[in-house]
């Protein structure tokens, strides 16, 4: 499944929309203390960024993602892979750059991104 993603994933690092380039900017040069890659591979999908040491997804939608089923079951699916998910529409991207800046910070800083969260379930046991 990798090796058929990777074209798919180059070619989107390629020709990023312009919400993307602009958040990945502002990624780029923040000094957040961690390391974002952006189009990477995770299981079957290709996420727009991720920090794989804090497992934080950050996805920039259009339109097309509104009520999007297929959206839903593949942040479960990364849910269940321990990454949580963070979603910004282009246009908060491309109108209120810091405020999204802020909302990733936020969640860095977030201490449920360091616990484990799989905690609760061996005490149930």
């Amino acid at each position: 499944m990798r090796k058929a993603l990777t074209p798919v994933a180059r070619k989107l690092r390629n020709a990023p929309t312009k919400a993307e380039k602009h958040l990945w900017y502002v990624l780029r040069s923040k000094s957040l203390g961690v390391k974002f890659r952006r189009q990477a591979i995770i299981g079957r999908y290709i996420v727009d960024f991720v920090c794989f040491e804090r497992k934080l997804v950050i996805e920039v939608d259009g339109g097309q993602h509104a009520q999007s089923q297929r959206d839903v079951l593949r942040d479960e699916w990364l849910s269940n892979q321990e990454f949580k998910v963070i979603r910004f529409w282009n246009q908060d991207v491309l109108k209120n750059l810091d405020g999204v800046f802020q909302k990733i910070e936020e969640h860095l800083k977030s201490p449920s991104l360091t616990l484990p969260t799989r905690g609760r379930e061996s005490r149930l046991s």
